[in-house]
């Protein structure tokens, strides 16, 4: 496989995910960076056997959640929805990361997802719950 091969496959995996504009700030400051982002990472990792493509995406997510990345997750909540990952999914995946990598990851976690939600239009990001009251004894 080539490395034009590659890249091809690269965009191609991109559009599945409908993450077409990934990365373009990369391409902004290096054609090289970008070329080898998209042929490499996208081209053959994402293309590798054996894991499907919502398997590698529930690890993608589960892996920037619990390293609380503060870029790139926010696009893998899109591609998640885009390829047809649940709200009910990506919010179990919060609890489980959570348990094992702390509670810090869930409440930064949350907090990027909701931006996704209101970009997608989502009531829920609007949404205001209230505290519980607890009452004396």
């Amino acid at each position: 496989m080539t490395k034009e091969d590659n890249y091809t496959k690269g965009l191609k995996k991109l559009l599945e995910m409908g993450r077409e504009d990934t990365m373009l700030n990369q391409r902004q400051i290096s054609e090289d960076m970008y070329q080898l982002s998209v042929g490499t990472l996208f081209g053959e990792i994402w293309n590798r056997p054996h894991l499907s493509l919502r398997d590698r995406q529930l690890i993608t997510l589960a892996a920037n959640i619990a390293l609380a990345r503060p870029h790139g997750t926010h696009s893998h909540y899109r591609s998640a929805h885009h390829i047809g990952i649940t709200h009910e999914e990506i919010c179990e995946i919060m609890i489980h990361v959570g348990m094992y990598g702390g509670w810090p990851c869930i409440a930064h976690a949350t907090s990027q997802y909701l931006e996704v939600l209101e970009e997608r239009g989502d009531p829920m990001a609007k949404s205001n719950p209230k505290r519980d009251e607890v009452k004396d004894e």
